[in-house]
């Protein structure tokens, strides 16, 4: 009896058991994924993907020629016109960047001070805003070094607690 059972190994077991594709297998796609395993080899998965590569690439490569090609017709044909107007489009186009970037630089203001006053507004109510602690350490450093400054000019000047007994 111990003869049969000597070299058996349940992962080259075929059949219905548990071992195949039940509970301890994997699932019902335990055999499956065996199965596929066995019939892909390395070299064919690099060159699937090599394939895939060389397909995107040159469509892409195609596609950036094309707009290439696409955009020298369309600058051939828009040259002529371009220079009868440069005249009238050149300060058009300074004036258009000019408003366009002050208008932006208005909004970036207004965006950076409501946020700066509501932080502000929820920091003086009582709120925790992101980097109220790190405010807070920096006051208390700040009122510790000015305490320390105070009493080194009073100790410098000779006003220690002693000189305002004497007054």
């Amino acid at each position: 009896m111990t003869d049969t059972h000597q070299g058996y190994n349940p992962q080259h077991h075929v059949g219905g058991g548990m071992h195949s594709g039940g509970m301890f297998g994997g699932g019902m796609y335990g055999g499956q994924q065996q199965h596929q395993q066995d019939y892909t080899s390395p070299r064919a998965h690099q060159a699937v993907k090599a394939a895939t590569a060389a397909t995107a690439g040159g469509s892409l490569l195609v596609l950036s020629g094309l707009t290439l090609a696409g955009t020298v017709i369309a600058l051939t044909i828009a040259t002529p016109l371009l220079v009868i107007f440069s005249p009238v489009l050149v300060p058009a186009a300074i004036t258009v960047f000019l408003l366009a970037t002050g208008f932006l630089t208005s909004g970036g203001f207004g965006v950076a001070a409501v946020t700066v006053l509501s932080w502000i507004y929820k920091y003086a109510t009582g709120g925790h805003p992101p980097g109220a602690d790190s405010l807070d350490q920096a006051r208390d450093k700040l009122g510790y070094k000015a305490r320390e400054m105070k009493g080194r000019a009073e100790q410098a000047t000779g006003m220690g607690h002693h000189g305002r007994a004497d007054m």
